[in-house]
């Protein structure tokens, strides 16, 4: 898809985006988003698009890294549990709960027993939250083994993305087709009426963005609110300059 042509679909989804956010917070309504995929699959863009022009008190992105010795001995679903919305907030979470049945099953950091209670025990923890309200979207990013890796390519050759390359990641490479079987048997265990799994084609960026979100809009409940055209009142004086007494507090313009 073209730059301008993603852009300009972006900006109006994006003030729809804005709207859902104002629903949440009128409706006292929660939102859960789950992305998985592949490495580069690309949910970190995803989850940025979607959060852009949001009100960042009222949206957490969860990012958690691996769990540490304490986190182990734990329930395995307390880490995430904490991370749940409140009222009138939608967290976005950049993978989640499903790290057992993709990285921690196929690189061996749990035990077979432990990933076959996760698969039985996992729909039950969904229907949990569910009843009680959790609004939960479950999005898969689809990757081919080519695109994913010239993304990887393009990630080592460019400063600012390198470190997003981790020694799991390169190790990965090689268990592309077994990532595949996880996934299958991940979907056939934990698709589910009151949390179905959503695949989205992310070969493309762009596009698969634009599907993802206008899904996420299209499939939550009717959120339409009455706004009401803004207009600022005139200023009853003239327009102020940002004066300091002591000039060496200001930064250097140099740009």
């Amino acid at each position: 898809m073209k730059k301008h042509k993603y852009e300009d679909v972006l900006k109006d989804l994006a003030i729809e985006l804005v709207e859902l956010q104002r629903w949440l917070i009128q409706s006292g309504k929660r939102v859960v988003v789950l992305f998985e995929g592949r490495d580069a699959a690309g949910k970190g863009g995803v989850i940025k698009a979607i959060s852009e022009y949001m009100d960042t008190r009222h949206y957490r992105i969860v990012a958690l890294p691996k769990p540490s010795e304490q986190e182990r001995t734990q329930w395995y679903y307390q880490r995430y549990v904490q991370h749940l919305p409140s009222a009138g907030e939608i967290v976005l979470f950049d993978r989640s709960w499903y790290n057992r049945a993709g990285v921690e099953h196929v690189m061996g950091f749990c035990s077979d027993a432990e990933y076959r209670r996760f698969l039985a025990e996992c729909p039950s923890f969904e229907r949990m939250l569910t009843s009680d309200g959790i609004l939960l979207f479950k999005y898969w990013l689809a990757v081919d083994q080519q695109e994913q890796e010239e993304r990887f390519a393009e990630r080592a050759s460019d400063p600012l993305k390198r470190w997003k390359i981790s020694d799991i990641d390169i190790a990965a490479r090689e268990k592309y087709r077994a990532y595949g079987e996880a996934r299958d048997a991940m979907i056939a265990a934990t698709h589910t009426d009151c949390a179905p799994w959503h695949v989205v084609d992310f070969n493309d960026q762009r596009s698969g963005r634009l599907n993802l979100i206008r899904h996420l809009l299209d499939t939550l409940p009717n959120r339409k609110l009455a706004v009401k055209a803004l207009k600022l009142p005139k200023l009853k004086s003239d327009p102020g300059e940002e004066e300091l007494p002591d000039q060496l507090l200001w930064v250097k313009k140099i740009y």
